[in-house]
């Protein structure tokens, strides 16, 4: 089984929009999915990202308004004509997705159920509580109910030690409570300054990759922007639009942009979505 699943970290420039992921693995099958949440990109286009592995194989693309782009399986980039072929599968996933989505909202309505039965259940022992006591003190104006009193009264007794002890769990469990509430806030200011970070990072890319293909058009490799659809550095070689560079020009951009050139780094441009994509170099 392929254990490839986010090993990549992404980074997405112009007018793509982040998403949160959302996995969702099917114990003792040989199924993990990674679904990314909605979002809206500059003109509208509503954007879903899903990495799954399922039946064997990995698939990899995007939702654009429900249709499907960037289709990748088994890490192997797939021409759009062909994606008829692989529609079957991706069908399936898509209403797997559809399918987790409608069951996370039963579960949240249950949730809510269980919740409002719980606060009914503590009313009603808080009301049978009270009868209790009504009736302990019915017995207690009953000179023939003496005896069964003192035993009423010893069981009391016993009950309320079981209640002080359970009241001493209860504020153990509380001190508990706060100190994971205390971690709880402390993990998201951690959470909080690490998007920072990473919101940085992919903005000083970008200026990063302008920079590089800026250099591209300069040394005459691509006539313009525009012209360039893929990119590829690693510590081994460098190609731009498919064509192997030279060891001269490879080691020349690789000491100039050595952030790109230290892992495995690839750029792709199709037309309407460029990316940047890295993973480290495993040697």
């Amino acid at each position: 089984m392929k254990t490839k699943f986010l090993k990549y970290s992404m980074l997405v420039i112009a007018a793509m929009a982040w998403g949160v992921a959302v996995n969702a693995q099917d114990k003792g099958s040989d199924t993990y999915s990674n679904y990314g949440s909605q979002s809206k990109d500059a003109h509208g286009n509503t954007i879903e990202r899903v990495h799954t592995f399922t039946d064997g194989k990995e698939y990899s693309f995007k939702l654009v308004n429900g249709k499907v782009a960037n289709l990748y399986v088994d890490d192997v980039k797939i021409a759009p004509e062909q994606y008829a072929k692989y529609s079957t599968e991706i069908n399936k996933i898509k209403e797997q997705i559809r399918l987790d989505r409608i069951q996370a909202e039963k579960d949240r309505a249950q949730a809510k159920v269980d919740r409002a039965q719980a606060d009914k259940d503590r009313v009603q022992a808080e009301k049978d509580r009270g009868q209790a006591e009504k009736d302990r003190m019915e017995a207690v104006s009953s000179r023939g109910q003496a005896e069964k009193d003192r035993a009423q009264a010893e069981r009391d007794r016993l009950q309320a030690e079981k209640d002080r002890a359970q009241g001493d769990k209860d504020r153990e469990q509380a001190v508990k409570d706060r100190a994971q509430a205390e971690l709880d806030r402390a993990q998201a200011v951690k959470d909080r300054a690490q998007a920072a970070i990473d919101r940085k990072q992919a903005e000083e890319d970008r200026k990063l990759m302008a920079q590089l293909i800026g250099d591209l058009v300069k040394d005459g490799i691509v006539p313009d922007e525009k012209s360039l659809y893929s990119l590829t550095i690693s510590p081994n070689g460098m190609t731009v639009n498919d064509k192997q560079m030279s060891a001269e020009v490879h080691n020349r951009y690789k000491t100039k942009y050595s952030r790109f050139a230290n892992g495995v780094f690839s750029y792709g441009d199709s037309g309407n979505i460029r990316g940047i994509h890295m993973s480290r170099s495993k040697q």
